[in-house]
């Protein structure tokens, strides 16, 4: 893992040192909306029954997102790998941060290092049907919807009902891209 510089970001693989700033994103009940229906996470521990990702600082392939003019906390991103080919990109954001064109900045930073460096051949990305501002983050980086599975949650929340859709970016339509990403 790479420290990563983009205009505005700076993303450096997560340590202790940022959980505290970790767990206050899973307090607010608007960022986890969508992943466990806004219930702020009130604990220190991370729930073992989650089924979404809950860095604390020492997790392989975390990249925490600071802001590169004065280091102030943005984020996380996450390329977890699927296989040696495949990876699946993640972020979650402070609301403050929401609307700034961070996500796809960074996503777009950390796409770029696993097809250069990482060696994928193709990047996945998942989030509820419903999560309409993460659809148009996968659509700017250029990744296409390829399907949507309806997964029974046993604790369902609104909008789980209209299942999950799944976005793919391969390495070759990375580098098709690239002449309009210069």
């Amino acid at each position: 893992m790479a420290v990563l510089q983009t205009r505005h970001l700076t993303l450096s693989p997560c340590s202790p040192t940022d959980r505290a700033d970790f767990i206050a994103l899973e307090r607010d009940p608007e960022v986890m909306r969508f992943l466990n229906g806004g219930h702020a996470i009130d604990h220190e521990e991370s729930d073992p029954d989650a089924n979404f990702l809950m860095p604390r600082g020492t997790e392989p392939h975390v990249w925490t997102a600071r802001r590169t003019a004065n280091s102030a906390f943005v984020g996380w991103f996450c390329l977890w790998p699927e296989s040696p080919e495949s990876a699946e990109i993640g972020y979650r954001l402070r609301r403050m941060d929401w609307g700034q064109r961070l996500a796809p900045e960074g996503s777009l930073a950390l796409i770029s290092w696993g097809f250069e460096s990482g060696g994928y051949q193709s990047v996945k990305a998942t989030t509820m049907a419903a999560n309409h501002a993460s659809r148009r983050v996968m659509e700017k980086i250029g990744m296409h919807y390829s399907r949507t599975v309806n997964v029974d949650f046993p604790n369902p929340i609104p909008g789980s009902e209209h299942g999950e859709v799944w976005y793919e970016l391969t390495r070759t339509e990375w580098d098709a891209l690239l002449p309009s990403r210069l």
